[in-house]
């Protein structure tokens, strides 16, 4: 696996220490938890290097080959997910989402769960050719599979690297069901390959809207598509026959979740079928993230904001207990499930979606070894992948 030079990393290091980052979600880059030694940079250093670039610094997209030796991840051990089964073309996202639950795999590769989750792209390059390897293998059946449980496999690199659409092209190929959460508009490119899946009833997109207010968008989720791009996926999948979703994941107290009856009655009036949510909840790092990021945008009800988080999360800002972590607990979760759940009710979104069918699964052969050996890694990247997925945050199938 490609790993940045040592003279990019100080290179890079340098540009964070300049103070604001130019269209990223994070601000921070914080040392790496597993790291013994770490870099601080001293208030009095990074106002003087505000001095110098008022209007921030830009930070360049570095992608790196992911040489994993597997694809397909297997999700264990998590009674609250529906799914099993997922493939992750992308490690990292672009997208910059300040509250992502998959942040903390960056650390795994000795880099920082902030600034260099959006800027250092894992692409597996490769992801087609070891897709069909295990499709081919004796044991697959053709169950489900999610893309992507980790990191959105829509994100900009997509456009050019086309992994996704390799995959799909495949599993359209093969009949292969697959269901697919983004935030990004760009899935309304593989509309063709989506369209012929949904013929055999194994295709599904989730659309992730967490907000209408494009300002807001654009600080909390930078280079995700626009709440308009989205709901115009929306339209475009929907009115093509292909059974579209909706995720308004998180609700933020005190940021978004005002917003949950407009959001529903936009996604039904766009063709949506369904539609969930999951509650904002801050393991590891992301807690430092996201309260630099709400004091940065919004100080004036900063204390608010985490005051509510603390509220809905029994005093703390995360909670990893099954049947609580994703719709937390208390007086204020129990008025947002409430709320929610009379909403998608008037809009008719709150009906349970059939299962995607395997019936019409194409068998490719014998080839390949399905997680042969736990290749990647010894079966760390998958475990990795695995446990990211057990904590997804936005995910409607």
């Amino acid at each position: 696996m490609s790993t940045p030079t040592e003279h990019d990393g100080f290179e890079y290091r340098d540009r964070l220490a300049a103070g604001r980052i130019r269209g990223r979600g994070a601000g921070l880059n914080p040392g790496n938890r597993f790291e013994t030694v770490r870099l601080h940079v001293m208030g009095e250093h990074l106002d003087e290097r505000r001095l110098e670039a008022p209007a921030g610094v830009q930070v360049a997209t570095q992608v790196f080959e992911d040489t994993s030796r597997t694809i397909i991840n297997e999700v264990t051990d998590s009674p609250d997910i529906s799914f099993r089964w997922t493939v992750n073309p992308y490690r990292g996202c672009e997208h910059g989402c300040i509250y992502c639950y998959a942040r903390p795999g960056h650390e795994y590769f000795g880099l920082s769960l902030g600034v260099d989750f959006e800027t250092k792209i894992y692409a597996k390059k490769r992801a087609a050719e070891l897709l069909r390897r295990e499709l081919d293998h004796p044991r697959w059946r053709g169950e489900t599979i999610v893309m992507s449980g980790v990191t959105d496999c829509y994100q900009p690199v997509e456009r050019d690297l086309k992994l996704t659409r390799a995959c799909l092209q495949l599993m359209a190929d093969r009949r292969q069901p697959v269901a697919i959460i983004t935030k990004n508009s760009l899935v309304t490119r593989d509309i063709d390959l989506l369209r012929e899946l949904s013929r055999h009833d194994a295709a599904r997109v989730s659309l992730s809207i967490t907000t209408l207010d494009n300002a807001l968008a654009a600080k909390m989720e930078p280079r995700a598509s626009s709440p308009r791009e989205r709901l115009e996926a929306v339209r475009k999948l929907s009115e093509s026959g292909i059974p579209v979703t909706v995720m308004t994941a998180p609700i933020i107290p005190g940021i978004n979740d005002h917003e949950i009856p407009a959001l529903l009655e936009a996604a039904r009036q766009a063709g949506a079928r369904g539609a969930g949510y999951v509650m904002l909840r801050l393991p590891y790092q992301i807690k430092d993230l996201f309260l630099e990021w709400v004091q940065r945008h919004f100080p004036e009800r900063a204390a608010k904001v985490e005051g509510l988080i603390r509220e809905v999360r029994g005093g703390e800002l995360s909670d990893p207990r099954f049947g609580t972590r994703m719709v937390g607990e208390g007086a204020y979760a129990e008025q947002i499930k409430a709320t929610f759940q009379l909403f998608a009710r008037t809009h008719g979104l709150d009906r349970k979606l059939r299962p995607l069918s395997s019936a019409s699964f194409i068998h490719g052969g014998t080839s390949g070894s399905l997680f042969a050996g736990q290749a990647e890694g010894s079966g760390r990247d998958l475990a990795r992948d695995s446990a990211s997925e057990s904590d997804n945050q936005g995910m409607l199938l």
